[in-house]
């Protein structure tokens, strides 16, 4: 089962004096506990799953953060089961890969160097090559740390030319990043799940004003967080742009609020109604459902998902947790309180309660048939069954 990726609990307080984060030796004396067995086995009889030099020591004398070897912190905190379960992934990736160094270091024990590196959360993941912090990850995705860890223990030490080539091609992504849509936010989180006060605000600005935009969450990818800096000669974020042109900060789109001037910078979204309209009639059948195909999250909903999935009929879903203005939207476009909400052709069929009466009794459409018994069956899509759910032009 994939862990959280979050913990709610707030990291203490990020005054307290504390060690830096300059040497192995600080490494071992904030985080109390390195990611490292005794020599000799372990639980189970299984040998230390760590290299050598996965404490944090330095290898001949020299600092591991000056090493050309990778090296990945694992700031974490005893309090958050999450973290527990990403010790776990990473002592089998130090298995994999011997030439890797892993440290755990305790994220409220070193509040200087959690609030240096913006450690937020936990567990929150930094990678360290050549004394440069190449990645971060935050959260606990085991599949993803896999990923970084085995792309940047392949990856080897660049020369000079090849760190320009690379960084050509990381201004070319940025430009694709920045027209990826008319109007791009790039933030700490996501417009539903805001990761810093600041993105927050500017979120709240930008809804409250209507302004259709998309977003990119820097925290996951360190590469674009730190180059975007020197790409838009803008330090901080938030960072707004409009047809891949910087805007600004939300000191700038305060100022343009309060000057009328935002409305018209940026593209306004489309009217509620039109959008409803189009979400309505993007399939044949659509279900507004809590969740989505692969994981309902209310009981009502997967009840209706059983019953799609009993008939063949294709269908397509949309998950109303995930856009509370559709959510709320939808209630008074379709005069319909509750959710799931079927639409065959737009029109509204109803929830699970009608659809369970259109399976008991369905009413004539131009492919039923009838059998010897006088059971109906619809074959609608090809389907033969005694289903009657009506998603035909007849129905």
């Amino acid at each position: 089962m994939r862990p959280q990726a979050r913990v709610s609990r707030p990291l203490g307080p990020t005054r307290r004096p504390g060690p830096r984060l300059a040497t192995p030796r600080s490494l071992r004396k904030c985080s109390g506990e390195p990611m490292r067995r005794p020599e000799g086995r372990g639980p189970r009889g299984a040998r230390n799953p760590y290299p050598a030099g996965a404490a944090g020591r330095s290898r001949g004398g020299r600092s591991l953060f000056g090493d050309r070897s990778l090296l990945v912190i694992h700031f974490w905190a005893p309090w958050a089961p999450q973290c527990a379960q990403m010790n776990d992934v990473m002592a089998e990736l130090a298995k994999e890969h011997r030439e890797v160094s892993f440290v755990k270091l305790e994220a409220e024990a070193v509040p200087e160097v959690s609030e240096k590196y913006e450690i937020i959360s936990v567990p929150t993941f930094l990678f360290f090559k050549n004394s440069q912090k190449i990645d971060r990850l935050d959260g606990a995705h085991a599949p993803e740390l896999t990923k970084k860890v085995q792309r940047h223990a392949s990856s080897g030490s660049f020369p000079p030319s090849a760190n320009e080539h690379l960084k050509e091609d990381l201004n070319l992504r940025l430009k694709k990043l920045t027209h990826a849509a008319p109007c791009m936010l790039f933030m700490k989180g996501t417009p539903q799940e805001p990761r810093c006060g600041f993105s927050k605000q500017m979120v709240e600005i930008l809804h409250k004003h209507n302004i259709q935009f998309s977003s990119f969450d820097i925290f996951s990818d360190e590469e674009v967080r730190q180059g975007l800096k020197t790409y838009s000669n803008w330090p901080t974020y938030p960072q707004l742009y409009v047809s891949g042109e910087l805007i600004g900060g939300l000191d700038i789109i305060k100022e343009l609020e309060a000057s009328e001037e935002l409305d018209t910078i940026c593209p306004k979204a489309p009217k509620l109604e039109e959008r409803l309209k189009v979400l309505t009639n993007k399939a044949s059948v659509m279900l507004f459902m809590k969740g989505n195909k692969q994981e309902a999250k209310c009981g009502f909903s997967k009840q209706i998902l059983e019953i799609l999935n009993s008939t063949g009929v294709e269908y397509e879903t949309f998950d109303i947790l995930e856009d509370e203005e559709v959510r709320q939207g939808l209630k008074a476009y379709s005069n319909w309180p509750t959710y799931p909400q079927l639409y065959v052709k737009g029109e509204l069929v109803g929830g699970l309660d009608i659809v369970k009466v259109r399976t008991l009794y369905p009413l004539p459409c131009s492919t039923d048939k009838w059998d010897t018994f006088g059971n109906h069956h619809c074959t609608l899509n090809g389907n033969f069954g005694v289903v009657g759910l009506l998603f035909s032009p007849a129905s």
